[in-house]
């Protein structure tokens, strides 16, 4: 079975942090939800880049969002994969194509997607 990774921990981690493009302080100032205005706090942004176990809401996918200058269905994915666990599989040997599924299961035939990727690969 694949390892589920912290996806949203990870990305935040990459920008935040000693040493890093933003200190948590920085950071809790310019990741601001537009449409409430919320913003993480520093512990927030602390237990996030830590690690630590924090509840994943709109608002903290929407500010990270802002902050981080990224698309706010980058971060929600992000958040999605965190949450819930996904990872890609091919469709078949030299796929163009890949198929999203929760971890630990394999869809059965996925016909569809399987008539996509080939017509893919015939188009070339």
């Amino acid at each position: 079975m694949p390892e589920q990774r912290d996806a949203l921990t990870e990305l935040v981690r990459q920008h935040v942090g000693t040493g890093k493009q933003w200190s948590t302080r920085e950071f809790s100032e310019v990741a601001v939800d537009p449409e409430t205005g919320w913003s993480p706090s520093k512990s927030l942004i602390g237990k996030i880049i830590n690690g630590d176990n924090y509840t994943i809401s709109p608002q903290l996918v929407s500010a990270l969002a802002v902050g981080l200058r990224l698309s706010r269905d980058v971060i929600a994915a992000a958040a999605h994969f965190q949450v819930i666990g996904y990872t890609a599989s091919e469709l078949s040997g030299d796929a163009h194509a890949t198929l999203l599924h929760k971890i630990g299961e394999r869809p059965a035939g996925s016909p569809k997607s399987q008539a996509v990727a080939k017509s893919w690969a015939e188009d070339e």
